[in-house]
């Protein structure tokens, strides 16, 4: 007995795994082409279709206002007929697993997105239908649709693995943000919890058409460095003809300095590749240089030059050639050292007598003379992303806020900062905002705060929450992720120009972070010429001459409107942050007098 029951028990087992296999998975459910009228009747050719606005119309004599794209629920009795108002009482479920799929579309500048899901199995014996929306964000532009079942269907609930499909979702925007929402019907007033929502983004102008199809997305995927002696040649593919892309540029910054150079290549020479040299470099320099199209907000391809010093030939078979030729060019160094010498003593003594207050005047004047002016005709000027603590309140914010306007506005630079793109920060979340701001931007500027050196100091507690801004919460990551960048560059030997720390000068040098010791340090606006200099890979100042820039001195910068609400804003962010120390120490010594 026990052993035929065994043996029962070992073919359950064996045929489990056959009967799997021969599972076939059920294919998704696309709508049918079928009319409301054939729904309320109960069909069984019309099982599963798609209800439009006119179909509603000339069956249940109103009209759908077109208001919202046409989207306006009707109520579940007026579709399916008032026969059985049983059928549309009963609470349905949202559907589940929710997904996009972007099917084929002619139009190069338009995307179109076809909407998949589940059923829940909650309800799924009173599911009657259901209604897709696709909203564009920030935006009014609606599309829906609506998709009913057979008034004498009703559904298993092995049917909640069934894939059920959208008709396609035309004329969407590329690289745009949109809102789907999949409704099951009917819906009930007093439930919640009846559909269920998806953010997704539409394919990019590269992904859909190709990188050779797209102006703004296209950039030189190819470039090749070669170096022979002190000549640095770079080779890099050019856009199809097209795109109509004429010009380029290529930037390099290393060791303080910038190298622009301007790239017009000769398509009749060659029409798919470009070699152009660059000069002046400095041999042991680890350069990082971008090259693009030169087009307003190109896609620029990064890539580094590391300048070797030029291998020399032997030259010990010349030596006595150049032994020769050396102690002549010796002898009469020495002779016109010597007259030189003797000159200038003999200078020196005729000077004793002249006027000691003469002299630095006219050094004076020799200077003034030879003033560079600087032009400020960069085609793409640096982007520069601020990063701040909203610890120290709304006034310290406000500063912040000016001073970036008036480094956009009088510095050629592109300024980002999170007040100023609200809806990006909300859409992608603010670290996933800040991580490809820091990656995109070609230097990162660090406002450092007693605020922020407090919040990153556990024995520091604060009272004052009602100051903090949104970012509050989250400056001391993004002060942690900034460090862990500057530690990973230093290691590798990388250039560490592309991170800046400063201060306003109601702070002090202690506010900036342990991990921003490594970057550059300024104090604002004191050092409004040295961040120019920075941002702009440029020098102030050279034997004999300095540069001069407009109205961003220390003493120049309050002239102009921007820089009077800099100068403003930092007296009144100087004047909050030192009455809100009053407080905290008057608040401490009633504590002591309490005790």
């Amino acid at each position: 007995m026990w052993r035929s029951a065994l043996t029962v028990y070992q073919l359950l087992v064996v045929s489990q795994p056959l009967r799997a296999q021969t599972e076939v998975p059920v294919a998704a459910v696309a709508p049918q082409n079928c009319s409301l009228e054939c729904l309320r009747q109960g069909r069984p050719e019309c099982e599963y279709c798609r209800v439009s606005a006119d179909d509603i119309k000339k069956t249940l004599g109103f009209n759908s206002l077109h208001i919202s794209g046409g989207c306006i629920p009707w109520p579940c009795l007026e579709l399916l007929g008032d026969e059985d108002p049983s059928i549309c009482e009963h609470y349905v479920q949202a559907p589940n697993d929710v997904k996009i799929e972007f099917v084929h579309e002619p139009n190069p500048k338009y995307d179109t997105a076809v909407i998949s899901w589940r059923p829940s199995h909650y309800g799924i014996a009173f599911l009657r239908g259901f209604r897709v929306y696709v909203q564009a964000l920030g935006g009014t532009t609606v599309a829906c649709q609506l998709l009913l079942f057979n008034r004498n269907v009703s559904l298993s609930a092995s049917k909640a693995q069934t894939v059920y499909k959208s008709d396609p979702f035309p004329g969407l925007s590329l690289g745009s943000r949109y809102a789907v929402t999949v409704m099951a019907l009917p819906v009930p007033e007093e439930w919640d919890k009846f559909y269920q929502g998806l953010y997704f983004s539409t394919r990019s102008c590269t992904e859909k058409n190709g990188l050779d199809q797209c102006k703004q997305d296209w950039y030189p995927r190819h470039v090749d460095v070669q170096q022979e002696g002190s000549n640095i040649t770079v080779t890099f593919n050019l856009a199809p003809t097209n795109l109509g892309i004429r010009e380029y540029y290529c930037q390099c910054n290393g060791n303080g300095k910038m190298k622009y150079t301007d790239i017009v290549p000769d398509s009749s020479r060659n029409q798919t590749h470009h070699s152009f040299q660059l000069s002046d470099l400095h041999e042991g320099t680890n350069y990082n240089c971008t090259i693009a199209a030169k087009q307003v907000d190109a896609v620029r391809k990064r890539f580094k030059i590391h300048v070797t010093g030029s291998q020399k030939a032997d030259s010990s078979p010349s030596f006595a050639v150049v032994l020769a030729l050396c102690l002549p060019a010796a002898a009469i160094f020495g002779v016109l050292l010597a007259a030189l010498l003797c000159w200038r003593s003999k200078m020196h003594r005729k000077q004793v007598d002249v006027n000691p207050e003469i002299l630095p005047l006219d050094e004076e004047n020799k200077t003034q003379k030879e003033v560079v002016l600087w032009a400020g005709d960069t085609p793409t000027p640096p982007h520069l992303l601020i990063c701040y603590s909203g610890h120290d309140g709304p006034a310290h914010v406000k500063a912040v806020m000016q001073l970036g306007a008036f480094v956009q506005q009088h510095m050629a630079t592109k300024v980002c900062l999170d007040l100023w793109d609200s809806l990006g920060v909300a859409e992608e979340g603010r670290m996933a905002w800040y991580c490809r701001q820091i990656r995109e931007s070609d230097f990162v500027l660090v406002i450092c705060s007693p605020g922020l050196r407090q919040s990153r100091d556990p024995e520091v507690t604060r009272d004052d929450k009602l100051d903090l801004t949104p970012n509050a919460c989250s400056s001391e990551a993004i002060i942690q992720l900034i460090g862990e960048e500057l530690g990973r560059a230093k290691a590798r030997g990388e250039d560490l120009s592309k991170y800046m720390a400063a201060v306003f000068k109601y702070s002090q040098e202690t506010d900036i972070p342990t991990e921003l010791r490594l970057a550059s340090h300024y104090s604002l606006p004191r050092d409004l010429p040295l961040l120019f200099s920075h941002l702009h890979g440029v020098a102030l100042h050279r034997p004999g001459a300095y540069l001069k820039i407009n109205n961003i001195t220390e003493e120049g910068f309050a002239r102009v409107p921007t820089g009077a609400a800099l100068q403003f804003a930092i007296q009144e962010a100087g004047m909050a942050l030192s009455g809100k120390q009053r407080h905290v120490e008057d608040g401490q010594d009633c504590g002591r007098v309490h005790a």
